[in-house]
């Protein structure tokens, strides 16, 4: 692991005996001590700290918010220019087919558009936003600040322990805010399908928060194994595996994310990459869906599980995309994309493991109802 890069955190996550492992170029802590069922139980129970440094912070500013916003928008299929105020969005950077080069997440911080991208498509993200701003919007990336992410229906009391303000922010609310004596931007909202807020801190103010944070008894250190397993219950893609270049948004599910000015017939409809697909695909349906899937027994189909018709059926027709043991579920569950015929909740498939076929039954996501405050 020579060539990782470490997290500001390292030393905390080493001190309470993380097991480290490589994720998207950086040493990451998967589990604890706990182990990943009683971190992701804990999390859906109580309040789970997660360090996400990894991911990629970056400011667009242009002359005012809407020239920055327009200029992001001629990249995202999304509504930028009529985000309210210290208000947050899903979005996604689409390709020429309409495919997903990336998701992310998009605030409308007064000034200026606040940008969270994916570690593995970090590098990528901020050359395609420097190589397509126009002149007069500048990217800024973000080095010098941490990333925490505090998950869990204990979230609002053990934050607002430490600045009240914080538990009047509703779900998608972006706001700065003192913590521990530092400037943090902080939006309720995260990866776990659980309340809870995500907290950009200052490096040199990270640990001080972390420890704060992580003193409360609600709150425990949280690795990437249970965020995974958290995520998967909550039906939200992870990049690279769920959905990528060669998935578009309806395939994918994530029709809901693209506003009605963006769609045909609305203010700013289309001129994002892809438009001409994306949009069709929207009004006529795609050919595949993303579905949830609930194999039968206790054993998982994990990602690459080939998906057959029938248990005699010569040709898959799809494929699991995301795939473990479901914690809370208490059982196995999966992602993966079918033929747009045999999404339906209730249909019948089986999943090939280890050269045996074993039956697979479609299902609504997600798997554990979201707990968002609105």
């Amino acid at each position: 692991m020579t060539d990782l890069k470490s997290l500001p955190l390292d030393g905390l996550h080493r001190e309470l005996g993380a097991k480290m492992v490589p994720f998207a170029g950086y040493e990451m802590p998967v589990q604890y001590a706990l182990g990943v069922m009683k971190e992701h139980l804990h999390t859906r129970e109580q309040a789970g700290l997660f360090d996400v440094s990894h991911m990629g912070q970056v400011i667009l500013r242009g002359p005012d918010y809407r020239s920055a916003a327009l200029a992001l928008e001629a990249l995202v299929p999304v509504d930028v220019a009529g985000l309210g105020l210290n208000r947050q969005r899903y979005g996604f950077f689409t390709n020429d087919a309409g495919g997903i080069l990336d998701d992310l997440m998009l605030a409308n911080r007064g000034d200026h558009v606040f940008v969270v991208v994916n570690a593995a498509c970090k590098d990528a993200d901020i050359a395609h936003l420097r190589a397509n701003m126009p002149e007069g919007v500048a990217v800024e990336v973000i080095e010098d600040r941490a990333l925490l992410a505090l998950q869990g229906p204990a979230s609002e009391a053990a934050l607002s322990a430490l600045n009240p303000a914080v538990a009047a922010m509703k779900f998608m609310d972006v706001a700065t805010v003192d913590l521990c004596g530092a400037e943090c931007w902080v939006s309720r909202s995260g990866y776990t399908g659980e309340d809870g807020y995500e907290i950009s801190v200052p490096v040199a103010a990270a640990e001080t928060l972390a420890r704060a944070l992580l003193a409360d008894e609600r709150v425990e250190a949280i690795g990437l194994g249970a965020r995974d397993s958290l995520r998967l219950e909550g039906g939200l893609c992870l990049y690279g595996h769920d959905i990528d270049e060669t998935t578009t948004p309806a395939m994918a599910g994530l029709g809901w994310a693209i506003q009605k000015v963006r769609r045909e017939g609305g203010a700013r409809d289309g001129g994002f990459p892809g438009a001409p697909t994306v949009l069709r695909e929207l009004q006529e349906g795609p050919t595949e869906r993303r579905v949830g899937l609930r194999p039968d027994g206790r054993a998982p189909m994990r990602e690459g599980v080939e998906l057959f018709k029938s248990e005699t059926a010569a040709v898959a027709i799809g494929r699991v995309t995301s795939g473990g043991f479901g914690p809370s579920v208490g059982g196995p569950v999966a992602m993966g994309y079918v033929p747009a015929a045999l999404s339906a909740p209730g249909t019948q498939l089986f999943g090939e493991v280890r050269g045996k076929r074993l039956p697979v039954q479609v299902v609504a996501l997600p798997f554990v109802p979201a707990n968002f405050k609105r």
